[in-house]
């Protein structure tokens, strides 16, 4: 019965995490459109550097909704405070890993998963920074 809480509780936050990351993506990917649409040469390095500030931001803001995500299972399931929780989820989120705050034995399970979708969701993050510049540096050249 245990392993079914820990499969559901995990589960239920991969497909969370998959669709806050799809929707800020989306919006992200909007956002880009709008921005890159027209003449590309006429972005000149300020307003390029600007935009991919603005990106990168967005993507560190989502990616710690995710791990807020994350640490509210945590702190209602596993941790009286959330001290502990975020920093958890953090460490865990970024496969850090510390191990000076560990989950009860009965949710060991939830701290690898964060890890392995903490990887995927910051992979997701990095590509599409890459296909922004791409398009950026594409249409210079051209």
């Amino acid at each position: 019965m245990l392993f079914v809480h820990q499969a559901g509780a995990g589960l239920l936050l991969v497909i969370l995490t998959l669709w806050t990351q799809s929707a800020g993506s989306a919006a992200l990917i909007a956002r880009s459109r709008h921005a890159l649409t027209g003449d590309i040469r006429k972005l000149g390095p300020i307003h390029s550097a600007g935009l991919m500030v603005q990106l990168t931001t967005a993507i560190v803001v989502l990616q710690a909704i995710n791990v807020l995500l994350w640490a509210s299972c945590y702190r209602w399931l596993c941790f009286p405070s959330w001290e502990s929780a975020l920093y958890f989820s953090a460490t865990s989120y970024s496969t850090v890993g510390y191990g000076d705050v560990v989950l009860p034995r009965e949710w060991r399970m939830l701290g690898p998963l964060e890890s392995i979708i903490g990887v995927l969701m910051c992979g997701i993050s990095i590509s599409f920074l890459y296909a922004v510049v791409t398009r950026l540096v594409g249409r210079r050249e051209s």
